[in-house]
């Protein structure tokens, strides 16, 4: 039987091109990617929506955020035996006002969810891999949304994240390991960094699910 993995995340999920504003073909995704190079005996299912917070919902771009929608994705997607979780970006925006240590309690929330539902194979709960999500690199044309401030926020991903994942036993992934933005806006992967992210959660989804 294929091994199943929901990819929930935003807009570095869904696949969006700052350059074109429009959205990567399925092939230069890195889940297209990840797809490619796991084969037949896996099936990549993408969840990504642009906007996407853990679990905030947006008071100014009416997005939805991952807490929102976890539930309803996991039980139509089910069952599948891994959950990637990689969100955060958008929590930086300068009116949500969090840190982040608070975006990362956002994430492992989803995944505490995930890690209870009954959405794996034989009704037993998925395996949850917690990604931090790649830096922010300061932009004038979005400093309004985001700024400096994001940027300095996403420094403390990767640690952050990590210890929520250690804390709840989840697996860990830093993306910013393996990816960064693109020169579009200093937020979403450009098409060299979505196949170096794809490696990385290649290497990774083996070694979890083999």
């Amino acid at each position: 039987m294929k091994k199943r993995i929901l990819c929930f995340g935003d807009s570095n999920t869904w696949g969006y091109n700052s350059e074109t504003r429009d959205r990567f073909d399925d092939d230069v995704r890195w889940t297209g990617i990840l797809q490619k190079l796991l084969g037949e005996e896996y099936t990549v299912i993408e969840e990504g929506h642009n906007g996407r917070a853990t679990v905030w919902d947006d008071p100014v771009e009416n997005r939805l955020s991952g807490l929102t929608y976890l539930w309803p994705c996991m039980e139509s997607q089910s069952p599948f035996d891994l959950i990637i979780i990689m969100l955060g970006t958008n929590d930086t925006k300068t009116y949500f006002s969090v840190t982040a240590r608070n975006i990362a309690d956002g994430a492992g929330r989803l995944g505490r969810i995930a890690a209870a539902s009954p959405f794996g194979p034989g009704g037993n709960p998925p395996q949850v891999l917690l990604v931090s999500p790649i830096r922010i690199e300061y932009c004038e044309d979005i400093a309004y949304m985001f700024g400096q401030q994001a940027a300095d926020k996403s420094l403390g991903f990767s640690e952050a994240f990590r210890t929520v994942a250690n804390e709840n036993g989840f697996h860990f992934m830093d993306a910013s390991l393996y990816a960064n933005p693109g020169k579009g806006d200093g937020l979403h992967l450009d098409a060299e960094n979505h196949a170096s992210l794809a490696k990385g959660m290649y290497e990774k989804v083996v070694s979890i699910l083999g």
